[in-house]
């Protein structure tokens, strides 16, 4: 089977390693460079966690993306994640922090609840609130992320993928598989995906109306000195409270430490609001000076912004459209963890051994994946 991808971010890329794996002939396209710098697939680190809050779908997707996970390292011959576990915190009674306990306990996964005296002894870097309540998780940590797509490239390139760079795709046609470059040429297979992040809307007007481009910023901190060794043993902290709603990633394999706004801004243009000013990055770590002990200590080191593609309820869209064409997008700010674990379903409905129904609704997570009889 002959399929041509467009885009090289996390999803289309690993729909290409799934697909070149069971011998297929595939070639991925790109609008950019490779990796792109204005993808939401490039920057230091994503994360991958087990607590969704109410989102029970996708909490129980996170063993199976994991073993996916395993499967790429085994291909790049490394691994370029880094376990650092998982601390949730919100205000007493914050109800994603609950909903996330709930969820976990009904999928066989026990939080530890931590005592007050427990957290300042053992997170010495945080600031308590007396009203906090907290749980912590063994597992969840760092995906290496531009490490990650750069070498899936190189891999990729290695076993026989053609990618292209700044070859933008400018029209699809879902029935003849055919995708037509900037260029005029026309590039012709069985099958074709579109996995085009922010700008899957200008190929597809039809999924625009279901997601929007959501303009982020992210800020990047280094601590004091003599915090530094603390912030590294640090978990990931999920403070995911409507009133805050950051997250923050700590200082790994060599990346600073990362916070981000949990909340969406569901406006801007991709190919133009790329440049976060320093009023933004310094109001988005301001977000933190409740939280980290000497908070006028750090250093504010930069800030990028991405586009995410939001859908409602944060629901991934990943579907046929058309005879010949699937489609990858709305992922929110959380596919990233999924993306092997989607590129291979994404190969299973191409080969015809998924019902694409059913791989739809798992990936909105609402459903079970069935097992391939």
């Amino acid at each position: 089977m002959r399929v041509t991808i467009v885009g090289a971010g996390i999803m289309g890329l690993s729909t290409a390693w799934a697909l070149r794996h069971r011998g297929h002939a595939v070639t991925v396209v790109e609008r950019h460079t490779v990796p792109n710098p204005l993808g939401a697939s490039v920057d230091q680190h994503r994360l991958i966690r087990h607590a969704y809050g109410a989102m029970a779908g996708y909490g129980a997707m996170v063993a199976d993306a994991y073993a996916a996970w395993d499967r790429m390292w085994a291909d790049l011959g490394e691994i370029l994640y880094v376990e650092t576990g998982t601390l949730c915190v919100g205000g007493a009674g914050q109800r994603w922090l609950h909903d996330s306990a709930e969820t976990l306990a009904r999928q066989g996964d026990a939080v530890e609840w931590l005592a007050r005296a427990d957290l300042e002894r053992r997170f010495a870097p945080v600031i308590w609130d007396p009203r906090d309540e907290a749980f912590r998780l063994p597992g969840g940590g760092v995906l290496l992320a531009d490490r990650i797509v750069t070498r899936l490239a190189q891999h990729l390139a290695s076993v026989g993928v053609p990618i292209r760079p700044d070859h933008a795709a400018v029209a699809v046609d879902p029935d003849g598989a055919a995708v037509t470059l900037a260029d005029g040429r026309v590039l012709a297979a069985d099958r074709v995906v579109v996995a085009a992040g922010a700008w899957v809307g200008r190929l597809l007007p039809g999924v625009a109306r279901r997601i929007t481009p959501s303009r982020q910023v992210a800020a990047y901190l280094r601590p004091p000195p003599d915090l530094a060794a603390a912030w590294a043993g640090m978990p990931m902290l999920l403070d995911i409270d409507p009133d805050r709603g950051f997250y923050l990633v700590p200082p790994v394999a060599g990346t600073t430490i990362k916070v981000g706004d949990h909340g969406f801004t569901l406006t801007g243009d991709p190919d133009r609001d790329r440049d976060a000013a320093t009023a933004e990055a310094e109001a988005l770590a301001e977000m933190c000076r409740g939280r980290l002990r000497d908070f006028d200590r750090f250093h504010l080191d930069s800030a990028r912004t991405c586009f995410y593609t939001v859908a409602p309820d944060e629901r991934f869209v990943v579907e046929p459209f058309g005879p010949a064409g699937w489609v990858m997008t709305g992922f929110s700010g959380h596919g990233f963890k999924f993306g092997p674990l989607l590129g291979e379903a994404v190969a299973d409905a191409l080969e015809g051994r998924r019902d694409p129904a059913d791989l739809t609704r798992w990936a909105a997570g609402k459903s079970p994946l069935p097992a391939i009889g």
